[in-house]
């Protein structure tokens, strides 16, 4: 067994790994993407190719993994917008995590990864959920163990790669691969803005006025895919015992303290609890913390104000934000079968 040093030491080569190494195999073209969404910036060491979507998906699902019946799937729940469909996830430790589990959906544009940021690409946060306790509790090397003892990869290996030989690198990557196919698309607002004026109601249409104008909600929930991909203190946590310290332990700055990265609000209905403590049951209740102007603390975002909220905006907000509901990711199932 590797000392925790050189533990250390270990997965930070792997981390490099994956981030350098270029698939041999010639990448084939991407499936086509729902309306409204923009082409999927694939990086140049892990394109696309069907080969590769179709192992990563067996890996995503597969428990045999973890060795103790933890799958990728377990907390990205397919049935719940492949979000955390509880509070908090249990992993192999048996303890709950400490954030709520969030969407994969349209991670494929993320600049970073997790809740405060400290992985930049899916392959990276393939690594750390192997690692972590609280999540699938094993290591690369007895990952690639129990695969190579599955004679019914190795044929899908080098489908994927061009020669069979298996690594955890190429499972990253092709996990990594698969996650970039869940996306959610062509919702009702993507059709309005398409030129279907008919596609939003008319309470639809006057939450998304207040959505981009007074509530100014676009501020941060900007793009198409209603995140800017940045980091904010709205107090969540801050009224925590032991605050959460968010962003300020990945960039060890002041300023940084209770931040936590915008989510994406496609199919924000379909994901409940919300917030990274899931410590709210309903939208609605979302909608009052911004109401009030968040949780007061020393580091609150400025853009951040009190507002009058009458029921009717509400509602109105509520039936906007159900009009982000797209279609890609429904379609995705656990495989009826495995390699064996």
């Amino acid at each position: 067994m590797l000392s925790s040093g050189k533990s250390a030491i270990r997965i930070a080569a792997l981390l490099l790994c994956v981030a350098v190494s270029a698939c041999s195999q010639q990448p084939s073209h991407p499936p086509a993407l729902p309306l409204g969404l923009p082409p999927v910036p694939w990086p140049d060491n892990n394109l696309y190719s069907a080969e590769k979507a179709a192992l990563g998906k067996l890996l995503f699902f597969d428990d045999r993994l973890s060795g103790n019946k933890i799958s990728c799937a377990t907390c990205h729940d397919p049935a719940h917008a492949f979000a955390g469909a509880v509070a908090f996830s249990t992993g192999a430790n048996g303890q709950p995590e400490r954030r709520h589990t969030p969407t994969i959906l349209n991670r494929a544009w993320g600049k970073s990864q997790l809740w405060d940021g400290r992985l930049p690409t899916l392959e990276a946060q393939v690594l750390n959920a192997v690692v972590q306790p609280d999540e699938m509790g094993t290591s690369p090397d007895a990952v690639i163990e129990r695969l190579r003892a599955i004679k019914g990869y190795a044929p899908l290996f080098a489908a994927a790669y061009g020669e069979s030989a298996i690594t955890f690198e190429r499972a990253t990557q092709a996990i990594a691969t698969f996650e970039r196919t869940i996306v959610s698309g062509n919702s009702a607002y993507d059709r309005y803005l398409a030129g279907d004026k008919s596609a939003l109601t008319k309470r639809q249409k006057a939450g998304l006025d207040f959505f981009n104008h007074k509530g100014e909600c676009a501020e941060c929930h900007a793009g198409p895919n209603f995140t800017d991909e940045k980091f904010a203190n709205v107090g969540i946590g801050t009224d925590h015992a032991n605050p959460d310290p968010g962003r300020e332990a990945v960039t060890h700055k002041k300023a940084d303290t209770g931040k936590f990265k915008v989510p994406t609000l496609r199919d924000v209905a379909s994901h409940a609890p919300y917030m990274h403590d899931a410590r709210f049951a309903t939208l609605g209740e979302v909608l009052d913390l911004y109401a009030k102007g968040g949780v007061a603390n020393r580091q609150l975002d400025t853009r951040l104000t009190p507002f009058y909220l009458d029921q009717q905006t509400k509602e109105d907000l509520l039936d906007f934000l159900s009009a982000l509901n797209g279609e890609g990711w429904q379609s995705i199932t656990a495989p009826t079968e495995f390699p064996q």
